[in-house]
């Protein structure tokens, strides 16, 4: 079960996730402290470990438009936060994927902040609403990156076992 503690709308630029003036910040260790810095009562709460891990993010459609900034993903990733989105751009969905970043295609998906929701690989339930809304899933080769952690800990997996054999 995870809550839903932000929704967006469409659009949702890498700007707004990871602002421009923070790029020269790349380390995944460090990105964290300045996601969506700009909306400063989210980052506040982040900050203050005020938003467990597994939660929520919800968006309409077209969620990491804009530059094709890595560090958007990261600083999701670094709260382990999920986001489910009617549509995701497809660099924002690439960088997503190889970082390990849980998100969730749901091109039917109706939530708002605080709802509980269930997270499936093929379905979204929201016990809030009682309403269930089917997940559009990745290929399987893109999911078991995500699954692994991220395109390094995949490509770890598949060099130990081509070793042992």
């Amino acid at each position: 079960m995870a809550k839903v503690v932000l929704k967006l709308g469409d659009d949702i630029s890498t700007d707004i996730i990871y602002p421009g003036r923070f790029m020269a910040t790349v380390l995944p260790t460090e990105t964290p402290q300045f996601a969506f810095a700009d909306n400063t009562d989210f980052n506040k709460k982040l900050k203050n470990n005020e938003i467990p891990k597994g939660s929520v993010i919800v968006a309409r459609d077209n969620f990491g438009c804009g530059s094709s900034r890595e560090q958007a993903a990261s600083c999701l990733k670094g709260w382990e936060l999920a986001i489910v989105a009617r549509h995701f751009s497809r660099i924002f969905l690439q960088n997503s994927i190889n970082l390990g970043l849980n998100t969730l295609i749901c091109p039917d998906i109706d939530a708002n902040e605080g709802d509980e929701l269930e997270l499936f690989t093929d379905s979204i339930a929201n016990i809030t609403s009682g309403k269930t809304y089917k997940v559009e899933p990745l290929p399987k080769a893109r999911q078991a990156i995500i699954d692994a952690g991220g395109l390094i800990p995949y490509t770890r997996e598949l060099l130990v076992k081509r070793k042992a054999k």
